[in-house]
């Protein structure tokens, strides 16, 4: 049987050929992933080894502009420099640098640039960085740029460079350019080094740093250096072995990396999930196709469980020649996404491609278990082909008690998922997304499952259609695609799975882009907003200037303050008292907003309510720098999206700060006109050109809140991209066998008069019909889905009201009948080559 079985693969390899790419594809998708995370996470696991080999002990603090976080003095790193065992101890301080190219613009993405200072030993040399041109900073008004930003600013030693903290921009003269191991460089950010005192002044203040590091003199052991220099310590400081330092960013970076290694698994899986009905639809027809070969063996003595082994021995040698390929295959995704990451920004430290044993098993079982499980169904088909029935009938058809349990129990799974979906969205929050969830795929099973018995009222719709448009041609293909409806089902399946999930990310995202789109534009009045590109507070100069600035005629920024009410925990906006009702959209329910001038606050209607307090009521408060005092209610406000439930004058904010850098988050301006040229040119000069902060326009507003959704669903399409090819390899695979399995027909028809052309549109208008009817399915079950998962989401989301993108639902009708027509294209040609006595004669 084993030979039987290898002889059988070798015979109908051009049949296996699409049930072969289709699992290579799905363990190249599995083995690529597992081996670039595995890669990824070697070469920054190595990094963050290599940044502290030198390192005996790492101190961190949360040191600030606040008291409460005072950091390491210099007294205390000479405490620590006179302990027995001890080589150095080198204080560190860091915090936002953004560098300007030629051009004005931000070098990096903001998040990760970084500014430092550079801290040379008795030698000169910082052992965190080597200089490949130049020397490190020695003196105000000089820095050191890393090699990458150096080159993308087109940077030279000695040249003026602009560069921004949090403050004004100034400009330095470049001093050294370096390389480093540092991760804010290699996650395609900049790294400035100032010399100490300047970062101290930029950062924190005079003689203090927020962290340090110590090296080892001689065989001390780092444990008992870390014992001795942690009572030395401030009390929020802690400290750690760099080895155990570099243990805990490795199990970070895995973990990090484990959710990228989960969602791509997880599109992995689906794409393979497609393949099942692919692989499972050939073996259905390679034993329909082979019933007398199959009658024969049984009738020359073959066992049911031998005839059941062959099938399955067929199934596991192309799972194994598919794993080789697709393993293979894997290795190059795993090298091209790497590569693809460095082409984006991403820098990757150096490394070799890491193929783990996990890997290459995950790989191989996936592969060869993939397919042996969906050729077993076929095999137990074939196992119980009684011998005389089989020899005086090419083609084994189900019997009617199986259709009948298998509609009864694909009605009762669907009617079940869907139960669940409803009762998912009806009941909202967490809890109402897992059950839409489980629903969701119950409810798959269940219309995979009817899909054949749907099949035929669905494409009875549309055949008068084609019998009018396309004749024979039409009649014909609408009869064909209908004649067997389990591999009619089977191959819309497979694109109905994928076109449900486009689908329903797809309603889900367009609603949740307007939700969001709505928000903005119901919520703001302000022409602009100015923020910082890295994320950080904007300083308080920023604000100066700003309304100094030639057009702007209110001015409000959202300043971040907290306090504790009864105990409780508030948050609060300080604001310009007159000019926030111009900046953003406020509906006063009680009181006025006018209030505010007099010291009073405002509170959000929601807030005011559940707490039991109206206009004119007086709070007692504790404020963030722990004094004590009273608030009044000025006015009670329906809330604002872009406010914190207490809106408070900034002046009273600046009072009680507990740090001496107020942290406006964003400043909101409204000009005289609304937004023109003339009016973002005077901001942008007012703030004096600065590369790190960013001035929005409304648009740019709604395009950055917006703008994640986009992407996300760009990011979905691509990563369903892989389960829409195979369900298309599953359109040619079910037309090239079906023309196989019918060349008589086929040649009867041209014997009677159908020529070349009407067979390669009666083929072509097959594939159309049969690709239509499972992305009907797909687009109808994936806009369900998105409404559920919508209306659980509509309690978090103001204004949101379900939106059905009606041009994208068209666009994927339409694809799939082009993909109908390309997967096609060989089976009909294929069909309009055939001699036409040859296929008269064939059995």
């Amino acid at each position: 049987m084993f030979r039987t079985a290898l002889r059988n693969v070798l015979a109908h390899k051009a049949r296996l050929l699409m049930t072969v790419l289709a699992v290579m594809l799905g363990v190249a998708f599995v083995s690529g992933t597992l081996v670039f995370t595995d890669t990824l996470g070697n070469a920054f696991r190595n990094q963050s080894a290599k940044s502290y080999d030198n390192v005996a002990v790492s101190v961190e603090t949360y040191a600030g502009d606040d008291e409460k976080n005072p950091g390491i003095d210099e007294a205390t790193l000479e405490k620590i420099r006179g302990l027995d065992g001890v080589a150095s101890a080198t204080g560190r301080v860091s915090g936002f640098a953004g560098v300007a190219d030629p051009d004005g613009k931000l070098i990096g993405n903001g998040w990760s640039n970084t500014g430092a200072n550079f801290a040379p030993g008795k030698d000169g040399k910082d052992t965190q960085y080597v200089f490949t041109d130049g020397s490190g900073p020695a003196k105000n008004g000089a820095v050191a740029l890393d090699k990458d930003t150096a080159e993308k600013g087109k940077y030279r030693v000695g040249d003026p460079v602009r560069v921004a903290t949090n403050g004004p921009v100034k400009e330095y003269t470049l001093a050294g350019i370096f390389t480093t191991e540092d991760g804010a460089v290699n996650a395609g950010g900049s790294l400035v080094l100032f010399d100490t005192a300047t970062a101290q002044q930029l950062y924190l203040k005079p003689g203090v740093f927020k962290d340090a590091t110590v090296t080892a003199a001689g065989d001390v052991s780092d444990q008992k250096l870390l014992d001795e220099i942690t009572p030395l310590l401030p009390e929020d400081a802690t400290a750690q072995t760099g080895k155990a330092l570099a243990e805990q960013q490795a199990k970070d970076i895995e973990s990090g990396l484990n959710g990228l290694n989960t969602m791509l698994l997880a599109f992995a899986g689906i794409a393979l999930f497609v393949g099942i009905f692919l692989i499972a639809n050939t073996f259905t027809m390679l034993v329909a196709q082979r019933t007398r070969e199959l009658a024969l063996m049984r009738a020359i003595g073959a066992t049911r469980r031998q005839v059941k082994r062959s099938v399955l021995l067929e199934a596991a040698f192309v799972g194994v020649l598919a794993s080789v390929i697709g393993f293979a295959l894997g290795l190059g995704l795993a090298t091209g996404l790497r590569s693809a990451m460095g082409v984006m920004g991403g820098k990757i430290p150096a490394g070799p491609l890491v193929v783990s044993p996990t890997a290459v098993i995950s790989a191989f079982a996936v592969g060869i278990l993939i397919t042996v499980l969906a050729a077993w169904l076929p095999a137990r088909r074939a196992a119980k082909i009684a011998p005389v029935a089989a020899m005086s009938s090419v083609h084994a058809t189900a019997s009617v008690k199986s259709l009948v349990v298998r509609n009864s129990i694909g009605g009762v799974i669907a009617l079940l998922g869907s139960a669940g979906i409803v009762g998912g969205a009806a009941s909202g929050g967490t809890s109402g997304r897992q059950l839409v969830a489980a629903g969701a795929f119950f409810a798959l099973i269940g219309v995979i499952i009817l899909i054949p018995l749907l099949s035929r009222p669905v494409i009875a719709l549309v055949r008068p259609l084609l019998k009018k448009v396309f004749g024979v041609s039409g009649k014909l293909a609408s009869q064909n695609a209908v004649r067997n409806p389990r591999r009619t089902g089977a191959t819309a399946s497979a694109l109905a799975i994928g076109l449900t999930l486009v689908t329903g990310i797809s309603v889900l995202g367009v609603t949740l882009g307007q939700a969001i789109d709505k928000m903005t534009t119901d919520n703001i009045k302000a022409d602009y907003m100015v923020t910082m590109a890295s994320g950080d507070s904007l300083d308080e100069s920023a604000l100066t200037a700003l309304s100094k600035a030639d057009g702007v005629s209110a001015l409000s920024p959202q300043q971040a303050a907290w306090f504790e009410v009864d105990g409780e925990h508030h948050s609060a906006s300080g604001v310009t008292p007159g000019d926030v009702e111009k900046v953003f959209s406020l509906t006063t329910e009680s009181g006025s907003l006018a209030s505010l001038k007099d010291g009073q606050v405002a509170v959000g209607s929601k807030t005011a309510k559940s707490n039991g307090w109206k206009t004119g009521d007086t709070l007692p408060v504790k404020f963030d720098d722990e004094k004590k005092g009273e608030l009044t209610i000025g006015a009670t406000y329906e809330e604002n999206e872009f406010l914190s439930p207490f809106v408070i004058p900034k002046q009273l904010a600046d009072q009680h700060s507990a740090s001496t850098r107020p942290e406006i988050r964003e400043i909101w301006i409204k000009t005289d006109g609304g937004a023109s040229q003339a009016n973002e040119q005077s901001i942008v000069d007012a703030l004096g050109d600065n590369p790190a902060m960013s001035v929005m326009d409304r648009q740019d507003i709604r395009d950055m809140f917006g703008g994640f959704i986009n992407t996300a669903l760009n990011i979905m399409y691509g990563l369903l991209a892989m389960a829409l090819l195979i369900a298309v390899l599953g359109v040619v695979n079910t037309l090239a066998m079906s023309v196989f399995e019918r060349q008589q027909e086929i040649g009867m028809l041209r014997a009677i008069g159908l020529d070349r052309g009407r067979v390669k549109r009666m083929i072509r208008l097959e594939a159309v019909v049969i690709s239509v009817f499972g992305a009907v399915i797909g687009v109808g079950l994936g806009v369900f889905l998105g409404w559920a998962i919508g209306r659980t989401l509509s309690g978090d989301i103001p204004g949101y009201a379900l939106v059905i993108p009606w041009d994208r639902l068209g666009i994927f009708l339409l694809l799939a009948g082009l993909v109908g027509v390309l997967a096609s294209l060989w089976p009909a040609r294929s069909a309009a080559k055939l001699n036409m006595l040859t296929a008269i004669k064939t059995e």
